[in-house]
C-alpha cells in the first residue's frame, strides 16, 4: 500500500487510572525527526515513545503529544500537599510583585499544576506508563490507517497524471511523419526559390541532418518507460516516494528536451503541456513515503 507521510490522528483512552488523550501529527520530512510533549509525570516514556515510534514510522516530522488528566472521584483524587503549598507560595510572591491589579487564585489552576496531583488509587508509575503505551499504540494504528487512505488518493491522483504524460506523449509521436514531410516541403521551395541548382544527393543529406536535429522518437520511447515504471511502483506500493522523485527527474529530462528539439509549435505546445503534469505529479509524490 502506498502511504502518505502528511496525516493526524488522535486516540484517547479512559480506565481507572485516568485518560489518556495522544495525538500525532506527520508531515514530509527526508529522514524521521520525531518532537515529543510529554505531561511531567509521565515525561519517563520518553525513551519508550521513540522506541516505538520508530518502529511503526520509516520517515516523516511526526509531532507526539499526550494530555493526560487523572480521575477526578473524591475517593482517588490525593493532594501532593508540599508541591500545592510550593505553588501557592510562588504564586503569591508573584502577586506581592504585579501589586493589587492581579486577579485571586483560581484553585482549578492549581490543581493542573504539575506534581499537585498524585497518581490515582496509589498505581504505581509502570502501570501508568504501560496504560499510556497501549494508548500510543492505538494512536499509531490509527496514524498509519490514515497515511494509507491518503496514499491511496494520491496514487490515484499520480495515476491521472501519468495518463496525461501518456497520451500527450502519443501525440507527439503520431505527429512527427507530418512534421518530417512539411519540413521536407519546406526545404525544397526554399532553396526552389533561390534558383540555385542543387544536387539531389545533397538535397536528401540536408533532410536527412534536418531530420537527426528535430528526432525525438528516443525520447518519447523513455517517457513511455518511465511512466510504466512510475505505474509499476504505484501498484507495488510500501516506501517508493524517493524512487519515484527520482523517475520525475528523468521524466522532466526527456520533456525538456522534447521542448528544445521541436520544430513545430504543436510539439512545443505538447512539450510545456508534459513539464506541467510532471510538475503536479512531483508535488504529490513529495507527500509519499
Amino acid at each position: 500500500m502506498i502511504s502518505s507521510m502528511t496525516a493526524f490522528a488522535r486516540s484517547s483512552r479512559s480506565g481507572p487510572l485516568g485518560e489518556f488523550t495522544w495525538e500525532l501529527r506527520s508531515v514530509n520530512h527526508r529522514y524521521l525527526e520525531l518532537s515529543l510533549r510529554l505531561p511531567d509525570s509521565l515525561r519517563g516514556l520518553e525513551a519508550r515513545v521513540r522506541d516505538l515510534a520508530n518502529r511503526e514510522l520509516n520517515r516523516g516530522k511526526v509531532d507526539i503529544g499526550l494530555r493526560y488528566v487523572p480521575p477526578v472521584e473524591a475517593a482517588s483524587l490525593e493532594l501532593n500537599e508540599p508541591a500545592l503549598q510550593a505553588v501557592i507560595s510562588a504564586a503569591m510572591r508573584v502577586r506581592d510583585h504585579l501589586g493589587a491589579h492581579t486577579e485571586s487564585l483560581n484553585p482549578l489552576d492549581l490543581l493542573r499544576w504539575p506534581g499537585v496531583v498524585k497518581s490515582a488509587d496509589g498505581a504505581d508509575q509502570e502501570t501508568l506508563e504501560n496504560e499510556a503505551m497501549h494508548a500510543l499504540q492505538a494512536a499509531f494504528g490509527e496514524l498509519k490507517a490514515t497515511r494509507r487512505r491518503e496514499g491511496e488518493r494520491l496514487a490515484e491522483l499520480i495515476e491521472e497524471r501519468a495518463a496525461g504524460v501518456l497520451e500527450l506523449a502519443t501525440k507527439i509521436g503520431e505527429r512527427i511523419p507530418a512534421i518530417r514531410e512539411a519540413w521536407r516541403d519546406k526545404l525544397r521551395e526554399r532553396i526552389a526559390a533561390l534558383g540555385v541548382p542543387v544536387e539531389p544527393s545533397r538535397l536528401e543529406q540536408e533532410l536527412v541532418l534536418a531530420a537527426q536535429k528535430g528526432d525525438i522518437a528516443e525520447e518519447l520511447d523513455r517517457i513511455g518507460i518511465h511512466v510504466k515504471e512510475i505505474r509499476s511502483s504505484l501498484h507495488k506500493g510500501g516506501a517508493v516516494g524517493r524512487r519515484l522523485d527520482f523517475l520525475m527527474q528523468e521524466l522532466g529530462r526527456e520533456a525538456n528536451t522534447v521542448g528544445s528539439k521541436a520544430i513545430d509549435m504543436e510539439i512545443t505546445q505538447a512539450a510545456v503541456g508534459l513539464k506541467v503534469l510532471i510538475e503536479q505529479m512531483r508535488e504529490q509524490i513529495q507527500n509519499i513515503e
